[in-house]
C-alpha cells in the first residue's frame, strides 16, 4: 500500500521508510504530483500537521501523513512552539532564529526545553494523530555541526552533548520525531 508522507527531503523518507518497513511504500509529495508549498496557518502543532495532511489527502484522495514540529522553552512560556521555524522572521532562518533564542534566554536560570512532533495520518478516509516528546535544555552557546535548526542548542536529558554533536542514528534513536515515526509505524504495522 502506498502512503504519501508531505516532505520531500529524501533522508526523511528513507528514515521512516526504514522505520515502516516493507508493508507500506512511502511516497514523497513530488511523486504524487504535489509541488506546491502547503499552508501551515493553524495555531497549534495538531493543527497544522492535520491541516498538511487533509490538503494532500484532498488533493490526491491517498493516505497521507504530515508532521509539524516545534521547540517548547519553560522560561518563555512555550515559545517558539508552532512558530518555532518562523521565529525571527517569516522565512526559515535558522541563524536568526537561534540568535533570537539566545538572546530571549539570556540570563535565565530555568533553561528546561521541549521538543514535540505532532504527526497526523489520514488512512482509508479516518485521521489520527501521534505525538513524539523528548525534554532537554537549551544551552547557553551553540555546540556541534550537525543537524539543523534548533539542534546546537538543545541537548536532551540525560545527555551532556546537543542533537548537533550527536549522530544522526543517536538522535534519531532519542528524537521527538524518532518516537511519533515509530508510533505510527507501530500503527500501521498493527492494522
Amino acid at each position: 500500500m502506498k502512503i504519501v508522507f508531505a516532505t520531500n527531503n529524501a533522508h526523511k523518507l528513507r528514515e521512516v521508510q526504514q522505520t515502516v518497513g516493507d508493508k507500506f511504500e512511502i511516497v514523497s509529495l513530488r511523486e504524487c504530483g504535489v509541488v506546491e508549498d502547503i499552508p501551515e496557518n493553524e495555531p497549534t502543532l495538531e493543527g497544522n500537521a492535520l491541516a498538511k495532511a487533509r490538503y494532500i489527502y484532498s488533493r490526491t484522495g491517498l493516505s497521507c501523513f504530515a508532521d509539524d514540529t516545534g521547540l517548547e522553552v519553560d522560561a518563555l512560556g512555550g515559545e517558539p512552539g508552532v512558530r518555532s521555524a518562523r521565529y525571527a522572521t517569516d522565512g526559515h532562518d535558522d541563524e536568526a532564529n537561534k540568535r533570537l533564542l539566545l538572546e530571549r534566554m539570556e540570563g535565565k536560570e530555568n533553561r528546561g526545553a521541549q521538543f514535540r512532533t505532532a504527526m497526523a495520518l489520514i488512512l482509508d478516509g479516518e485521521e489520527y494523530l501521534f505525538e513524539g516528546v523528548v525534554r532537554g535544555k537549551i544551552l547557553t552557546k551553540e555546540c556541534g555541526n550537525g543537524g539543523f535548526g534548533y539542534d546546537p542548542l538543545f541537548a536532551p536529558e540525560g545527555h551532556s552533548e546537543s542533537f548537533a554533536e550527536m549522530s544522526a542514528e543517536e538522535k534519531n534513536a532519542i528524537s521527538h520525531r524518532g518516537r511519533a515515526v515509530r508510533k505510527l509505524a507501530e500503527f500501521l504495522n498493527n492494522r
